[in-house]
């Protein structure tokens, strides 16, 4: 009889294992249109490029059957008129900006829109798009690590990491944290996937309010909408031009890691708190002082920390830096952190 119970009992577990599936990995990389046109390849770029391969090759492995991308914009899909804090998109295409990919993402719209009832039910008021722009800040790190846009379901969440006011990075972790509890409700396997950081400030491409050309802050305020504004392909061509022209300038040493605000000790600070699940400890980082340090392409970590908690809450294990490297030829510290 005891016998008979055993294999009973581990009939119903497997048979149980088999119908929960849902299980989560968790991917952070850094992105910068300089990885596609810089003028001196960096020292550390095989070491670069094997963290990529390494990555991607995880991904696989795991198998995901949803992405979940947390990413921020460079006023190609956001603008200044209208600048949530989050905003979930329902449908979503990228752009062409340099270091993206265009193309339309395969975004599971029923998913989409549940996740934002789940999310409001649960104190976080997202907004919800149903024709999402998004930019190199999501098209890259897809396309580097999953192969292309469309090859998987995806649920693209905007934070604004761009302009202030900033988002806390309370309200990014209890974000991250009530997507980690939506993924438990779906039964798959969930990747949750963040671009951006690590330190950099690239202001001469996207100047803070009042800082830029007059056709330059039109566009940044409407997106093309305002009788003095450049348009898209204005835009567009703008940015292609000045990022070959930065590419240049810091291959000739006129501008230097100091310059781009590239702050190792910065960097390293956040990977140590992040990869031992300190994640609360963000709640009281001081923003404005770390954009001071590490520049507003710090400020793009929200989306680091917004996925570390959901994978967290979703029961993952602790990160591992995967690759960390002061990288001035491409504009930026570069770090990636996984999980499984």
């Amino acid at each position: 009889m005891r016998d008979l119970l055993v294999i009973r009992l581990s009939l119903e577990f497997k048979l149980i294992f088999r119908e929960n599936n849902m299980s989560t990995a968790l991917v952070c990389a850094s992105h910068s249109p300089l990885l596609h046109c810089y003028s001196k390849e960096p020292k550390s770029w095989d070491a670069i490029q094997v963290a990529y391969r390494e990555t991607s090759a995880a991904i696989r492995e795991f198998d995901p059957e949803l992405v979940i991308a947390f990413g921020s914009d460079h006023y190609n899909g956001f603008f200044l008129n209208v600048m949530p804090a989050f905003c979930i998109g329902a449908e979503a295409s990228a752009t062409s900006d340099i270091g993206g990919y265009p193309g339309p993402l395969a975004v599971p719209k029923d998913i989409a829109c549940a996740a934002v009832e789940f999310l409001r039910d649960n104190d976080i008021d997202p907004a919800i798009s149903y024709r999402m722009t998004v930019d190199h800040a999501f098209s890259q790190t897809i396309v580097d690590m999953l192969g292309s846009l469309d090859r998987l379901p995806i649920v693209p969440v905007f934070i604004n990491c761009i302009t202030t006011p900033f988002v806390p990075f309370r309200r990014s972790r209890l974000m991250g944290q009530a997507i980690g509890q939506f993924a438990k409700t779906l039964n798959k396997r969930v990747l949750f996937l963040a671009s951006g950081g690590m330190s950099h400030h690239p202001v001469r491409y996207y100047p803070a309010q009042g800082d830029g050309e007059d056709n330059v802050q039109a566009w940044q305020m409407s997106g093309g909408q305002n009788s003095d504004s450049l348009t898209r392909a204005e835009w567009l061509d703008r940015l292609e031009v000045m990022h070959h022209e930065g590419a240049d300038m810091i291959a000739r040493g006129e501008r230097t890691a100091k310059d781009m605000r590239l702050n190792e000790k910065s960097d390293r600070q956040f990977l140590s708190t992040l990869c031992a699940g300190n994640l609360e400890e963000f709640d009281h980082w001081d923003q404005q002082k770390l954009v001071q340090e590490a520049g507003i392409g710090s400020m793009e970590l929200h989306a680091w920390i917004a996925a570390a908690a959901a994978h967290a809450s979703a029961g993952g294990t602790k990160p591992n830096v995967q690759l960390y490297t002061v990288a001035p030829e491409i504009g930026i510290a570069a770090g990636i952190v996984h999980a499984q």
